[in-house]
């Protein structure tokens, strides 16, 4: 099937028209899966040091200060000729060395506090080359067992010395349990862990993450994680200006043609198109996309549709992909019911983060 590519060589008029995300259908070899397990661009460059704590909130130094010495001791050799590795990078040689105490970190906060950043910050601070750490979603983690094959996937994973989950999610049971039996081989491999997660269905009240909920949903492994507790408010509503209103189709075209990368869609075909791309693909659906046009914004019909645009948003935000939009306004996307029902964070977090890319959209049209 052809592609836009195609039709530019046949017409140059197509060279200035916006890219189509409707019109790409990405393929992903697994082993681009494994090599883009590391901190998205957003969080490229964040650092333990760049991690601004709250003076009122001292969980939020001492969550510093323990990951640094968490990330100090995963500095140990690599492998050891007979033997396996242990914990912290050691062989069974060296067992004695081995410092006693949790094969992992889970960071437990509510919306906005920097876990992310945190657990980003772990993973530049391993001393360890990249391809030995490992930074992805729980979706994307489930993607490449998907992807690989369960046992492939341990044997891929067992040679790092440290996986960081983020948005380890807690409302699938089944994904829930085949990825708590991967990590139980990682730990026994001697990989250490680190992760956030998101809340469980009936346990959202306080927007909080539930320690508790998370180390009994992975059972075996709980005994091997030390949660650190990160209190404070939400980062993102800290004196920010209030989101712009959609605009008109015409001034988002106008954008779109003026603006180089940019792609632009009909929102609702958009949604329909996202049903045909495997969620594990939305990464390289955004791949050269300057900023994303959309318009004719509508309320997402049904939750398998709201999901998928979840996911979509989550990547637009790691990638920092500005989103410039007419029709509805982000805050309108979800229903009540879904808002109050079991994947409420996943919808607060989705429009949160389509409101920050709204905002950077507006150099679009200021450019314009």
């Amino acid at each position: 099937m052809s592609s836009s590519p195609a039709a530019s060589e046949v017409s140059p008029i197509a060279d200035a028209a916006p890219l189509s995300l409707c019109a790409r259908s990405p393929h992903v070899p697994a082993d681009r899966l494994v090599a883009e397990m590391v901190p998205p661009p957003r969080f490229d460059s964040v650092r333990f040091a760049t991690y601004i704590p709250d003076p009122n909130q001292p969980s939020q130094t001492e969550a510093v200060r323990v990951l640094e010495e968490f990330a100090g001791g995963l500095g140990g050799a690599h492998a050891v000729a007979g033997g396996r590795r242990g914990f912290f990078g050691f062989g069974k040689a060296r067992a004695a060395k081995v410092p006693a105490g949790p094969r992992g970190v889970y960071l437990d906060g509510g919306y906005g506090v920097g876990k992310t950043h945190l657990l980003a910050s772990l993973w530049h601070a391993t001393p360890a080359e990249p391809a030995l750490k490992a930074f992805g979603t729980f979706v994307e983690l489930t993607n490449l067992v998907g992807a690989l094959g369960f046992q492939q996937t341990v044997q891929t994973l067992s040679g790092h010395r440290l996986l960081c989950i983020d948005e380890f999610e807690l409302d699938d049971p089944g994904d829930t349990v085949l990825v708590s039996t991967l990590l139980g081989r990682l730990v026994d491999a001697g990989v250490a862990l680190a992760a956030t997660s998101n809340t469980l269905p009936g346990k959202l009240g306080e927007g909080r993450f539930a320690a508790a909920d998370f180390l009994r949903e992975i059972q075996g492994l709980s005994a091997h994680f030390r949660a650190l507790r990160i209190d404070g408010e939400d980062y993102r509503h800290r004196g920010l200006p209030a989101a712009p209103a959609p605009y008109s189709d015409e001034l988002v075209t106008k954008a779109a043609y003026a603006t180089p990368g940019a792609s632009l869609d009909a929102f609702p075909q958009l949604l329909d198109h996202l049903a045909k791309v495997h969620p594990s693909r939305y990464g390289a659906l955004t791949d050269g996309v300057a900023a994303v046009c959309l318009t004719d914004v509508q309320p997402v019909p049904d939750q398998s549709t709201a999901l998928r645009l979840v996911v979509l948003a989550d990547r637009l935000y790691d990638r920092e992909v500005p989103v410039l939009a007419s029709g509805m306004p982000f805050d309108k996307l979800f229903s009540d019911e879904m808002l109050n029902g079991g994947y409420r964070k996943k919808y607060f977090r989705a429009i949160s983060r389509l409101t920050a890319l709204a905002r950077d959209a507006k150099e679009l049209v200021t450019a314009d």
